[in-house]
């Protein structure tokens, strides 16, 4: 009896790939598939190779299809989605000629506050690309990298995204998707395409970059020979052009001009982001205003510090991650790598309020309420954006979706409710990434919606809790010391 098509979404973020195998009609996961890779450098720089992230991803499909027990005949399609931002810089032979700088790297803030200021400000740029330059952007590490490593960037004969990268590794074709895309700082989200002034204010020759598709479920290519070899999987399947790892996300809980519009999710993860599909186009200098995978938009804001940041409080005061009681009068902004959101690229952790009577699961509490409080005040903005008021009824009665790793940890779901006072919505799907870069794939086959398909999937869908009350008392406490620590965090 032949099996059902199955189809590969893969996940290549910061320290890892997944590789997930699910089937192709109603997205049911088969297996999950993992490799690590690893991130280097101290003082501000991350760098990876990406090198690693191939053997990774080839590992992780190797695993997947392992423990799925299916017929690599069945699969039909694979798409990727990765980690934002991060710049790669090939050779004529398509191979890195260093490590790539990636999107947490905060050695390029310089470049970042100086192109803001060549092209006249946050306004010009917001009404280009949707996003005003922070050192997470593309074009500031491109910038970093011309200034710092002329070497390298004049031997650059291509210049990629991680996801990019690993979909020409796949399919041979230099391809993009628009949601990737507009999270390099030289797309313009207003035109739809790559903008010349832009390529002209960074040195950077448009030959260099790869063609943008005109969404990530668009069939770029078959798996070649080579790839298919290295994957064991059946040459000529569908590549897709893929994408962005919260586009993909996205995707996968069904946001999108084919599903749920202006619905906004909170991602817990290394980073954490606030963002919804919305087709407003995104022009808030408080907000990165990228372009979705499917024709819609995705304003995001994206903080540096969340599930990592807490984890090492934990592990300095030698407890456990659910160990924490609320901080009571202690204030912990966990901004240990620096932070986006605020605009606080040097920034280190601040500590302030601790008394005689505060205890140490107070001082890990503190630390969730920061992280959480960072990421909850750019979600007011983030709705502002949508056309909605975050004190309204609407807003208010608008379920918040939490996912990521921190989803699943009692303490960041229960600080959430307490500090937003927002009903929300834990999906049952730990895999949203993969899953929505597995739609993409599905849709690259089909030629259907990827929205759509993941919609039809339920991937979004999960347990719904009533909102608490708000804790403003914390709430004003923690703006208190942010808005008066700030000049000094610069």
């Amino acid at each position: 009896m032949p099996q059902a098509p199955v189809v590969i979404g893969v996940d290549s973020s910061t320290q890892s790939t997944k590789a997930l195998v699910a089937d192709a009609e109603t997205g049911r996961p088969l297996a999950l598939g993992r490799a690590p890779h690893r991130v280097d450098g101290s003082a501000g720089a991350r760098e990876s190779d990406p090198e690693q992230w191939w053997q990774a991803l080839c590992e992780a499909v190797a695993a997947g299809l392992k423990e799925a027990g299916v017929d690599t005949s069945a699969v039909t399609g694979i798409a990727v989605a990765g980690q934002q931002h991060g710049l790669v810089v090939l050779d004529r032979a398509g191979r890195p000629v260093r490590p790539a700088l990636l999107w947490n790297d905060t050695r390029s803030a310089p470049q970042a506050a100086a192109l803001t200021e060549a092209l006249g400000g946050p306004d010009a740029w917001t009404a280009r690309t949707g996003s005003v330059p922070v050192a997470a952007v593309t074009a500031a590490k491109w910038r970093w990298l011309y200034e710092h490593e002329p070497v390298h960037a004049e031997a650059a004969a291509g210049i990629r995204l991680p996801h990019d990268f690993l979909t020409e590794r796949l399919s041979g074709a230099a391809a993009t998707d628009p949601g990737d895309a507009s999270g390099t700082g030289w797309y313009s989200t207003a035109t739809g395409s790559y903008d010349p002034e832009l390529l002209e204010l960074l040195g950077l020759d448009a030959r260099l970059l790869p063609e943008v598709a005109p969404t990530g479920a668009t069939r770029v290519g078959s798996l070649t020979a080579r790839a298919a070899e290295a994957l064991g999987l059946p040459a000529g399947i569908a590549v897709a052009a893929g994408t962005g790892d919260n586009m993909a996300a996205a995707v996968g809980l069904g946001l999108g001009g084919a599903g749920l519009l202006d619905h906004p999710v909170l991602s817990l993860g290394t980073s954490g982001t606030v963002f919804a599909a919305t087709r407003t186009r995104p022009a808030s200098p408080a907000l990165s205003g990228f372009a979705a995978t499917d024709g819609t938009f995705l304003p995001l804001a994206c903080t540096l510090n969340c599930t990592l940041a807490v984890d090492k409080v934990a592990a300095l005061l030698g407890l456990g991650r659910d160990d924490a009681e609320p901080g009571g009068e202690a204030v912990l902004l966990p901004y240990l790598d620096g932070e986006r959101t605020p605009d606080l690229p040097t920034a280190a952790g601040l500590l302030t309020g601790v008394r005689h009577a505060t205890t140490g699961p107070q001082l890990l509490g503190a630390a969730y309420e920061g992280a959480a409080f960072t990421a909850l005040r750019a979600l007011d903005d983030l709705l502002r954006t949508c056309g909605l008021d975050p004190a309204g009824p609407e807003a208010a009665a608008r379920p918040l979706r939490l996912i990521g790793g921190g989803a699943r940890g009692r303490t960041w779901v229960e600080t959430v409710r307490r500090l937003s006072g927002r009903p929300l919505i834990v999906p049952r799907a730990t895999e949203l990434v993969a899953l929505g870069a597995a739609a993409l794939a599905a849709a690259a086959v089909s030629g259907a919606d990827p929205v759509a398909t993941a919609a039809a999937w339920g991937t979004g869908e999960g347990a719904a809790l009533e909102p608490a009350a708000r804790d403003s008392a914390t709430w004003e406490r923690i703006a208190s010391v942010l808005d008066r620590a700030a000049p000094v965090l610069r």
